[in-house]
């Protein structure tokens, strides 16, 4: 699923308290003061972020909300139905899995080019004409019912789908790094926050697409839904601010390389194509094990929607207030996440009887763990660049912000492309435990990590740090020796 949250709030003052509340007492040895994690010295944007929302930020936020919104609406809106309708147009259930892919793959690509040269382009307009041509795209996939069945339907699909891909790819980048550039010191809280919306478009989408798509035909939700995103880019022409920046000289090679980023990198791939797995298969599944009809297959999709809404604001408060929670997320999200697709099914070898309520149940539990895995990952990605030399300002905000769209989006790819492979080869249940197993490969592969991590730590600490016998040895002499000579 091709989100942003990347991908990618519930309430707005989330992202107002700053991180740290230390007040600027400058020592002479220190000239700058203390520089608040995450970028939030002068060249980040913004030297301590206030208590209250300034206008500047307010308007970072309505921006952010409303393409957060309206593009995932648009996107969601395919769940229930198009599926269905692929098939009657001849296409297969491996091609119907590459047409969702495919977003992810351009995505991809456009995320690794924007992030480079948003500083060149500018973030506003990269924003703006991204949300205008994701919205005129989406207008014009209501109309390909018209186009004749087989190749020529196929091929425009991939078409639309592939200028759908990079539009949203360069308005949610830019909206990521305008966004760290605003709220330096609580990235992942407003990105968290903002989640809400993204996560109550996938909750509006799927049920109102299955309403417009069963009362007035295929057309109807999309050129609704595409009216709604266009109606937004005044909006954002309007309000949202520009932002000066300079050119950095770190690239995306050098990031890539930090063995941690590398690691968070293969988490994200791996969340991202949870999401995408459920795109093509999820809705087939359904019709065909319980009978639903395509309004309530859009309910279905509701539980995971719906609690990844929820939580993903809170995960982000954690993760800014309690910076040593997000190694926790990381491993135990993608191990809840690994044993919620394996019950998806259930796999058979469990031998427990595919429910419904079952299905909904896990649906939701898989809601929360994406939260957990996927909200801490970008403030992690930005402080390990920091901690590495990576400036703090707009250029390297760009280069996070594409790194974390292009791996997303690698994920987005394979998940759906694999997804409807395997359920066309071995059935819906097989395929989602193979899915889960990436997961949990992820999970340990983490935890791993950060417990070498903690032991080279650990080891570090006497070496730099006398003991108190040395300490004793050390300073005796010289307390003793005044009064040796009294004596």
């Amino acid at each position: 699923m091709e989100q942003a949250g990347r991908v990618r709030g519930a309430s707005l003052e989330l992202g107002v308290a700053a991180l740290e509340s230390t007040p600027r007492m400058d020592a002479p040895e220190n000239p700058e003061g203390p520089r608040p994690p995450g970028g939030g010295g002068p060249a980040g944007g913004a030297t301590e972020t206030p208590r209250r929302l300034s206008r500047e930020q307010l308007f970072v936020l309505i921006s952010a909300a409303s393409m957060n919104l309206g593009s995932m609406m648009g996107y969601s809106v395919l769940g229930p139905f198009f599926p269905k309708e692929a098939e009657k147009k001849g296409a297969s259930n491996t091609v119907i899995g590459m047409i969702f892919g495919c977003y992810a793959l351009f995505d991809l690509l456009a995320s690794l080019v924007f992030g480079k040269y948003l500083v060149h382009i500018g973030a506003k307009f990269v924003f703006v004409a991204g949300t205008f041509v994701s919205g005129g795209v989406t207008v014009l996939f209501g109309v390909l019912d018209q186009v004749p069945d087989g190749p020529i339907f196929i091929a425009m699909c991939f078409l639309v789908r592939i200028m759908d891909a990079i539009s949203f790819s360069a308005a949610i980048m830019a909206s990521s790094s305008i966004i760290a550039k605003a709220f330096p010191n609580n990235v992942a809280t407003v990105l968290g926050s903002l989640e809400t919306f993204s996560g109550l478009g996938l909750i509006l989408g799927p049920p109102l697409g299955g309403f417009l798509y069963q009362s007035f035909g295929y057309e109807v939700p999309f050129i609704f839904l595409g009216c709604i995103v266009l109606l937004m880019v005044p909006l954002n022409m309007c309000i949202l601010p520009n932002y000066d920046a300079d050119i950095g000289k770190h690239s995306f090679w050098k990031l890539i390389t930090l063995p941690k980023v590398g690691l968070i990198a293969f988490v994200i791939i791996s969340s991202s194509s949870c999401f995408g797995f459920l795109d093509p298969t999820l809705s087939l599944f359904v019709l065909e094990k319980f009978n639903l009809p395509a309004g309530y297959v859009g309910l279905v999709f509701l539980g995971l929607a719906l609690s990844y809404t929820i939580s993903s604001p809170l995960f982000g408060l954690l993760s800014d207030k309690m910076p040593h929670l997000r190694k926790w997320f990381l491993v135990f999200g993608n191990i809840i996440t690994a044993g919620c697709f394996i019950l998806l099914g259930p796999v058979p070898i469990l031998h427990i009887k595919s429910q419904l309520w079952l299905l909904v149940l896990v649906l939701v539990v898989n809601g929360v763990s994406a939260g957990m895995s996927i909200i801490p990952t970008f403030p992690e990605i930005l402080s390990c660049a920091h901690e590495n030399g990576f400036e703090e300002g707009l250029s390297t905000l760009g280069l996070v912000s594409g790194f974390f769209g292009a791996v997303w989006s690698l994920g987005a790819f394979i998940g759906p492309t694999v997804g409807g492979f395997l359920y066309e080869k071995i059935g819906f249940e097989w395929a989602a435990a193979i899915q889960g197993l990436w997961a949990l490969i992820c999970g340990l592969a983490m935890g791993l990590f950060y417990l070498l991590e903690h032991t080279r730590r650990k080891r570090s600490i006497p070496q730099n740090i006398p003991s108190t016998e040395q300490e004793r040895t050390a300073l005796l002499p010289n307390e003793i020796y005044p009064y040796t000579i009294l004596e």
